[in-house]
């Protein structure tokens, strides 16, 4: 099979072609003129500003890192700035084609109906899927075919996960923060003290609440789903190099082989996701919401029978191939339920209770969110009883392999989210009348659900990551300390979960502050210049909506420092002042405690959010009437945990993770 080990890196290329190609199609179609074209462009001069911003400080943190990482292994250290440059690279390519196809949507939505504006939107989304999905490829095939056929240097992989990691950090944290601290001050001046719509070209602060949807939920949540991504991948690798003999020739006839299924399955993954974008175009002319399932329930069900025969060819054991089966089931059992609490029955009961006001909105918001965190779990813990029945340690990582597969179509969902909003706020901003707006808003509700879906979806992809790497660094510590484990009998690995279990908590609070403190700044400035602009109330006058993006920009390069440091810092210095045990507890600690803090505030956060917009379609008592404005508080309430500090979490197990990984054959 080590013929066949070109394929992922060749295929790679070819999927950054067909993104391409699709980039200047989209491009070629009419951006519209005048008001329309004066919002767009707007929108994608304060999302560069931020990027060019956020980029500066990687690039410093990176040299930090990557230069430290010199005296382990200087071909680890080279590994690290390619996953780095490889991230940052997928971000910036979707957070440039995100901010030039919300626009077109716009126009397809108002010149040529909902089918034309669900495939720009779409399509607009798969640029940035197939970008992620292919960039992984690239990169961790390219180096798979230099380091990965000899088990002694396949560590050198693991330097390209923390690049990665560390750049999911910041875009992930830093975009959460822009985004919220621009959408709460935007609504907290806007709806509720004002009574003015939502997008009202009135309020200074649209046009940075539009540009956090790009910052955030766009480039923030591809590099999450990027690092989950590759993370899987290099994890299954790390532990098939790790196994003793006896234990993997029980399920492979050659080790390699081994090393090399998972990007051999992602490889898979990446062509039936083409599959999958191509029959979302076909059913473009069905309901938005059925035609995104269609192509995402037929990428999972292709991608599932095509792994047996992978898996056959590669002379693995077909117990693997039931280990890609429950890691595809569990990841859609995740998205379901997500589905359910912030779109279903649950999220119909936090509308109900908004007739009695706030604090019951608030309190029924927060019961949905903690009862939501029940199927996730069971399902991740199902998924490890049973992928380590069939393989051990390396079927959990196949199991995250299986999950993650087919990113390229579900990134391409979750980016299309964006994309719709935006193309929502661009319609109402530039008065394109009630018709464009009613196709808009149907494309952004759809798109809320896939975000809700794609947050889920994300955070089980983390968590199974995350054990994988756990796994991995317990046999890369093992290899250096004969009969080294984790026993909860010992007070060293105690000590090291209850650690564990705090650095969530300290980095969601950090996160929150954050948005709280720069969307009060951003509450004062809307203020401020609807007391001092002459008729900008009125609609007569101009907001300086440039002086909003940079409140919400500085807010966010100061606030993510001290978040990416503490993830990257914590496992360094657990694990050498406290050594390989502590660390070890320290990681398990910190991933129960941040799934547990992921899917409680992502969830109750979605629901309040679509809770408000129940209401908004004329449930009781519809737009501006007091359970309007019950709802509004919720969503305002929820926006931090669902988009900054929740989706945080995905990225700090992992950070961590990889970390412990890196430094392990040094404890």
């Amino acid at each position: 099979m080590q013929s066949l080990h070109i394929i992922a890196p060749v295929l790679g290329l070819v999927g950054l072609a067909v993104a391409g190609i699709l980039f200047f199609r989209l491009r070629s179609a009419s951006g519209g003129d005048g008001k329309v074209a004066a919002i767009g462009a707007q929108i994608h001069q304060g999302a560069m500003l931020f990027m060019r911003r956020e980029l500066r400080l990687i690039v410093l943190f990176g040299v930090v890192v990557g230069g430290l990482l010199i005296f382990k292994d200087p071909w680890e250290s080279l590994a690290f700035f390619l996953g780095a440059a490889a991230s940052s690279l997928a971000g910036w390519i979707g957070m440039y084609t995100a901010t030039h196809i919300n626009v077109r949507t716009t126009v397809a939505a108002h010149e040529q109906g909902s089918g034309a504006a669900l495939t720009t939107a779409f399509f607009g989304g798969s640029i940035m899927g197939l970008t992620v999905a292919s960039m992984g490829l690239l990169g961790v095939g390219g180096l798979f075919l230099f380091f990965g056929e000899t088990e002694k240097d396949v560590h050198v992989i693991h330097g390209f996960a923390m690049g990665a990691s560390l750049v999911a950090i910041f875009f992930r944290v830093g975009g959460g923060i822009f985004t919220k601290a621009a959408d709460v001050g935007a609504d907290l001046v806007g709806k509720v003290e004002s009574g003015i719509p939502e997008d009202d070209p009135r309020n200074p602060g649209v046009i940075a609440d539009n540009v956090g949807d790009n910052v955030g939920d766009v480039a923030g949540m591809g590099s999450d789903l990027f690092e989950s991504y590759c993370n899987s991948m290099i994890a299954s690798m790390a532990i098939a190099a790790t196994l003793a003999a006896g234990q993997w020739d029980l399920i492979a006839s050659n080790r390699v082989d081994l090393m090399f299924l998972p990007l051999a399955l992602a490889t898979t993954g990446l062509l039936c996701s083409f599959i999958g974008i191509s029959i979302v175009k076909v059913f473009s002319g069905l309901e938005p919401a059925k035609a995104l399932r269609t192509g995402t329930m037929s990428a999972a069900l292709l991608f599932v029978l095509a792994a047996a025969g992978v898996i056959t060819m590669a002379d693995v054991s077909l117990k693997v191939w039931v280990c890609v089966l429950l890691g595809s089931i569990g990841g859609i059992t995740i998205g379901l339920a997500t589905e359910h609490y912030t779109g279903g029955k649950p999220m119909r009961s936090i509308a109900d209770s908004s007739k009695t006001g706030v604090a019951t909105v608030i309190i029924r918001g927060m019961a949905v969110g903690m009862m939501s965190v029940v199927i996730p779990l069971a399902v991740v813990a199902l998924v490890l009883i049973g992928a380590s029945h069939f393989a051990g340690l390396y079927g959990v990582g196949i199991a995250a392999v299986g999950m993650m597969a087919t990113i390229g179509i579900t990134m391409s969902i979750d980016a299309y989210g964006p994309i719709a909003d935006n193309a929502g706020g661009i319609a109402e901003m530039a008065g394109l009348g009630k018709k464009t707006r009613s196709i808009t808003d149907a494309l952004d509700e759809v798109g809320n659900t896939t975000a809700a879906i794609g947050k889920g979806f994300a955070i089980g992809a983390a968590s199974l990551a995350s054990l994988a790497i756990i796994a991995a660094f317990i046999n890369v510590v093992k290899l250096h300390n004969e009969g080294f484990q984790l026993l909860l009998s010992d007070p060293k690995v105690l000590t090291g979960v209850f650690i564990g279990g705090f650095v969530p908590f300290l980095v969601s609070s950090l996160t929150m502050t954050a948005v709280g403190e720069a969307a009060q700044s951003m509450v004062e400035e809307i203020r401020r210049q609807f007391r001092e602009i002459p008729g900008l109330f009125e609609g007569t006058g101009t907001p300086d909506s440039a002086s909003c993006v940079r409140i919400a920009t500085d807010a966010a390069i100061q606030r993510m420092i001290a978040p990416a440091a503490i993830a990257v810092l914590t496992p360094v210095a657990v694990g050498f002042g406290l050594g390989a045990a502590t660390l070890g507890g320290m990681l398990i600690g910190a991933l129960l405690g941040c799934v547990l803090l992921a899917l409680f505030m992502a969830n109750s956060g979605g629901a309040w959010d679509n809770a408000k917009k129940y209401v908004e379609q004329g449930h009781y008592g519809g737009k501006n009437s007091e359970a309007h404005k019950a709802c509004v508080v919720g969503d305002t309430v929820g926006d931090p945990l669902k988009d900054t500090s929740g989706p945080s979490m995905n990225i700090l197990i992992n950070v961590m993770s990889i970390v412990a990984l890196v430094i392990a054959p040094l404890l």
